[in-house]
């Protein structure tokens, strides 16, 4: 078993009710309980009905990650909990929990910042993160490009999402194209007998004159209305639509784009490294056009396993590890939920 200090980690900021145990870099257990069959009805996530799932299944994940790791309660070092961003109420759930762990062990906290948690994930497939390295962190709510020097310490945003982050339009588009909730794999999927050079779909502010103002941010909700309007005008010509050429050819736009934007911001900066983390990075061709890109420039990509991906209690138990690993000061047990936790506050 590796040395290190043993974490659990909560997280609930949206409809994922997850709680992972690890050991310095090792993974011991990953539970999750996942709400989102109750949201597909809805076409997306309803905040009432997540937080009210995360209060149902919160016992019974942390005991189950307790069993599958093989330690007691008592015996971990530290309690690690998503402080935000995310949905207040669904944050007020995981916090809550968290702070009685920490009250009852005698434990100290860490509130960590979602997105961080996203970074500090690779280490449990990887180990550890170059410094520096450049963070792609693409999920349904958040499209973001970050250097990242030290992870425990703070990261420095170099560009975000404007409007639609790639998630949340693979949902939006999902629904055009009449596929489930959530939107994401389904399209991987739809896309794998399809054409990527069907339909030539917009990519978001990739014009000479957007690169001056947002050469590193993100826009895709051109593309959702461009799929729109295109699905809209089959359907008017009586035409049938080819969902997997739709699929296809949409998702090549998403991850051209997000693509060619990291490796112009890590070829800026002087940086060899590129992770890749968030919901969005299990997507197959995301995967596959950066290695293949990066390679090109001499840049190397590391992508945690798809399960890693998406929101799950390990990371934010990677990043508790890495925390008092270093020696960072705990939070207080007065931590608060915040729903729009800037990315600079990896500790709140």
């Amino acid at each position: 078993m590796s040395e290190g200090p043993l974490v659990l980690g909560i997280e609930t900021s949206c409809d994922e009710t997850g709680v992972g145990i690890v050991r310095g870099h090792q993974l011991l257990a990953d539970a999750v309980a996942s709400s989102v069959e109750e949201h597909a009805r809805f076409g997306g996530v309803v905040p009432e009905v997540a937080s009210r799932a995360h209060l149902e299944a919160m016992v019974p994940t942390i005991e189950r990650a307790c069993e599958t790791a093989g330690v007691r309660l008592h015996d971990v070092d530290a309690i690690a909990v998503t402080s935000g961003p995310g949905l207040a109420g669904a944050l007020l759930v995981g916090v809550a929990a968290a702070k009685s762990l920490a009250l009852g062990l005698g434990k100290p906290i860490y509130g960590v910042n979602h997105l961080a948690a996203h970074v500090a994930v690779d280490q449990l497939e990887h180990g550890p993160l170059p410094e520096p390295c450049l963070a792609l962190l693409v999920s349904g709510g958040h499209s973001s490009l970050l250097r990242v020097e030290d992870v425990t310490v703070g990261v420095d945003p170099m560009g975000a999402t404007i409007d639609d982050a790639a998630g949340e339009a693979f949902d939006k588009v999902a629904r055009l194209l009449g596929l489930p909730f959530p939107g994401g794999p389904h399209i991987d999927r739809a896309a794998a007998s399809g054409s990527s050079v069907a339909i030539d779909f917009p990519r978001g502010l990739t014009s000479r004159r957007d690169l001056e103002r947002h050469r590193f941010d993100f826009s895709f909700s051109g593309l959702k209305t461009a799929v729109a309007r295109w699905v809209e005008a089959q359907q008017r010509a009586g035409a049938t639509i080819d969902v997997p050429d739709v699929a296809a050819s949409f998702q090549e736009a998403v991850c051209d784009v997000l693509t060619r934007k990291a490796l112009d911001a890590a070829v800026s900066e002087g940086i060899e490294d590129i992770l890749i983390g968030g919901g969005v990075a299990a997507n197959s061709r995301l995967r596959a056009m950066a290695v293949e890109r990066a390679t090109a420039r001499g840049i190397r990509v590391r992508v945690p396993r798809p399960g890693l991906c998406t929101d799950n209690g390990a990371m934010v138990a990677a990043l508790g590890a890495e925390l008092v690993t270093r020696g960072r000061t705990p939070s207080r047990l007065d931590l608060r939920a915040d729903s729009s936790q800037p990315i600079t506050t990896v500790v709140a």
